[in-house]
């Protein structure tokens, strides 16, 4: 198997990672899933802003862990969870992220379209 490239932020792709003072919650099938005020936002490229939600803060007795797995040249590879009773592939984590993005580590993040809402109120 070839080695997968790993490539550095930079003004081509550049990434931004900072602590958000914004409240984050995430509702899926009727339930909160996660709720923090201690999420990071990360900014990358031209994609929309993705909130990284500490694990602490997520109720992860309602996600279970998927075979499925990403992986990103910026970020290294990505894990999935789906939510029980509901979305599958809806959560994602990078457990052992690339030093340029390791504060992502121990965080989750949300598709929207995958979840009821993800709200931020700042």
């Amino acid at each position: 198997m070839a080695s997968r490239p790993i490539r550095i932020p930079g003004p081509d792709h550049p990434i931004a990672i900072s602590r958000s003072d914004a409240h984050v919650v995430v509702r899926a099938g009727g339930k909160v899933i996660a709720d923090t005020r201690r999420a990071i936002e990360l900014r990358e490229a031209s994609y929309p802003p993705v909130f990284y939600i500490p694990r602490a803060d997520a109720d992860m007795t309602l996600l279970e862990r998927t075979d499925h797995a990403s992986y990103c040249p910026y970020k290294g590879e990505a894990s999935y969870f789906s939510i029980r009773g509901g979305a599958e592939n809806a959560v994602w984590s990078y457990e052992a992220p690339y030093a340029a993005v390791a504060d992502i580590r121990g965080h989750l993040a949300f598709y929207p379209d995958r979840v009821e809402a993800i709200a931020i109120s700042r």
